[in-house]
C-alpha cells in the first residue's frame, strides 16, 4: 500500500476541520444554508493554505457526485483550445448531481486568449455550472474576470497556529515534539499548512525514539542550530564583532542557507526585545519557545549591558533586503556586524 503524505492524511474533510479561514468558511456556509449561491468564486492566497481543499468541500456540500466535479490544473492546461473545449462541455447536464463544479487551480496561468475565451462562459454560464478559480497571484487574474467572481482571500496562519498544528499531528502519529522544535518547523513552513506538514514528515522519518528536539529538527532539515544563532546574537549583544563574525563564518562554512540563518537571527533579536519591553508577552513567548530556548532569550533580555536595540532589528532587516542580490551569501550579515559593532 502506498504511503500517504501527512498533508493528504490530515487534509480537512469538512468546513469544521479547516483551520484559520473563518472569513472564508463563514460566508460560504451561510450561502449554502440560504441556498443563495454564486456561479463563480475566486479563492486567492499563497500556496498551502487549503484553497483547493475548501473548493472540494464546497462541492461536496453542494451534493456533487465526484463525476460532476472537474479539477483542472491551469498551469498545464492553459491553452485556448482546451478552454474552448471546457466551455463547450459546461453546457452538458450533470451525471448525478444538482450542479457541476469546475475547480480551476493556478488560474493566473491561463493565457490572455484563454481568458478571453473563458470570459463569455463566466458572463453567461448555464444554471447548473459553478466555477471555483484558485490562484496564488490575484494580480495576474484580469479585472474583467475578478469582477464576475465572488473573491475570497485566504489568510496565512500565524507561526503559533502552525506550531500547534504540527504538535497536534505529531502527537496523533505517536511522536512527542518539543515546543521549540514545533516552533522551528512552523518558522520553516513560512506560513503554509502544506509546507509545515511536509517539513514535519521529513523530521518524523528520521526520528529514532519518537521524541523530537529542536536540534533534531535542525539536523533533519539542514536548518541552523540554535547554538549558532545564539552565538551570533550574543556577539551583537556584548558588542563583540569577532564572536558574531565567527558564528557567521561557521554557518557559511557548514553550507547553511544564509537567508534562513538571517531570518532566525532576526527572530531571536525580536524575541529578546519583546521579552525586555513587553513583560505581558513573556508567558506566551515562553510557551512558544519552550523552557531551554526561552532561558537563553530571557538572559539576553535581562542583561544590564547590552547593545541590542530597535536599531539592531532595523539593520538586520536591511541586511535581509540586500540578501537576495548579493553574490556572497554571508556578506549582508557581515556588513550588519560592522555597522552594529563599530571599531
Amino acid at each position: 500500500m502506498a504511503h500517504q503524505s501527512l498533508y493528504r492524511a490530515y487534509r480537512p474533510a469538512s468546513f469544521k476541520e479547516v483551520l484559520g479561514q473563518e472569513e472564508v468558511i463563514g460566508p460560504l456556509t451561510e450561502q449554502l444554508a440560504a441556498k443563495k449561491l454564486g456561479h463563480a468564486y475566486l479563492f486567492a492566497g499563497s500556496r498551502g493554505l487549503g484553497k483547493t481543499s475548501v473548493a472540494r468541500i464546497f462541492a461536496r456540500e453542494l451534493g456533487c457526485d465526484e463525476r460532476d466535479v472537474y479539477e483542472i490544473d491551469a498551469a498545464s492546461h492553459n491553452g485556448v483550445d482546451y478552454i474552448r473545449e471546457l466551455s463547450e462541455n459546461v453546457y452538458t447536464l450533470p451525471f448525478a448531481s444538482p450542479c457541476k463544479v469546475y475547480i480551476l487551480d493556478e488560474a493566473h496561468m491561463l493565457s490572455k486568449s484563454s481568458w478571453n475565451a473563458f470570459l463569455k462562459t463566466l458572463e453567461e454560464p448555464p444554471a447548473h455550472a459553478i466555477f471555483i478559480l484558485a490562484t496564488t497571484e490575484l494580480d495576474k487574474v484580469p479585472e474583467t474576470v475578478r469582477s464576475r467572481c465572488q473573491v475570497f482571500t485566504f489568510k496565512k496562519p500565524s507561526r503559533v497556529g502552525l506550531a500547534k498544528l504540527v504538535a497536534m499531528v505529531a502527537k496523533k502519529e505517536g511522536y512527542a515534539l518539543e515546543a521549540s522544535a514545533a516552533d522551528l518547523v512552523a518558522l520553516l513552513a513560512d506560513g503554509s499548512y502544506r509546507d509545515a506538514l511536509s517539513v514535519l514528515e521529513k523530521v518524523l522519518s528520521v526520528s529514532q525514539d519518537k521524541k523530537l528536539t529542536r536540534e533534531e529538527v535542525s539536523k533533519a532539515t539542514g536548518a541552523p542550530k540554535a547554538e549558532s544563532v545564539h552565538a551570533f546574537v550574543t556577539g551583537l549583544a556584548h558588542g563583540k564583532a569577532d564572536v558574531a563574525l565567527a558564528a557567521v563564518t561557521q554557518a557559511a562554512g557548514d553550507g547553511l542557507d544564509m537567508n534562513l540563518y538571517l531570518s532566525l537571527v532576526i527572530d531571536a533579536v525580536r524575541q529578546v526585545l519583546l521579552v525586555r519591553f513587553a513583560p505581558e508577552l513573556r508567558k506566551e513567548i515562553a510557551a512558544e519557545l519552550g523552557a531551554d530556548a526561552y532561558a537563553d532569550i530571557e538572559a539576553l533580555a535581562k542583561a544590564a549591558e547590552t547593545k541590542l536595540s530597535h536599531n539592531t532589528l532595523r539593520v538586520l532587516l536591511e541586511a535581509a533586503a540586500r540578501a537576495r542580490y548579493t553574490p556572497v551569501p554571508s556578506l549582508p550579515l557581515e556588513l550588519a556586524v560592522f555597522e552594529l559593532v563599530p571599531n
